[in-house]
């Protein structure tokens, strides 16, 4: 009877540790699972904003209420892409901006205007090229780029123009 017994012993032990290993190898899963999540969170919390005139007029500035001084109306800088859909640099810009966004957070805004759909804005700017770029600081007079720029060069105008991080 005593060796019926032992058998029964080391398979109730098995099953048990094999439900505490599947409990601990679940638990690690949804863990590693949070932890992405939480990682994934941090990096993509701000995105690009696309602008309408409406838009723009209410966070950038109002041109039309006081078309003779520049009076910027957000809270933080900006960096506003104007761009068009058909545009090869500007796909290529599109993904850089993207990662700078989630990279600065919540430091800058970072604009996106349609010159196709948003063809005043385009006009009153000025935009002969795309994707034209412009730096808005939070003090002083708008900066503006013509071409697709690489990331290396954004972040050093952001840093040292936006930021004031010299």
């Amino acid at each position: 009877m005593a060796t019926q017994q032992k058998p029964e012993k080391v398979k109730k032990r098995l099953l048990l540790l094999c439900g505490l290993l599947t409990m601990f190898a679940t638990g690690c899963a949804a863990n590693n699972q949070n932890d992405k999540k939480e990682k994934q969170k941090k990096t993509t919390t701000m995105k690009t904003i696309h602008l309408t005139k409406a838009d723009f007029l209410k966070k950038v500035v109002d041109y039309e209420s006081n078309p003779k001084e520049w009076k910027y109306l957000g809270d933080k800088p900006a960096l506003i892409d104007f761009y068009a859909s058909w545009c090869g640099p500007c796909k290529a810009l599109a993904p850089v901006l993207e990662e700078l966004a989630a990279e600065y957070g919540d430091q800058i805004y970072i604009y996106k205007i349609d010159t196709e759909q948003e063809q005043e804005l385009a006009a009153v700017f000025g935009i002969r090229s795309i994707p034209t770029l412009l730096f808005v600081p939070m003090e002083g007079k708008p900066q503006m780029a013509q071409g697709a720029m690489p990331k290396a060069a954004l972040k050093e105008i952001i840093d040292n123009s936006l930021l004031n991080k010299k």
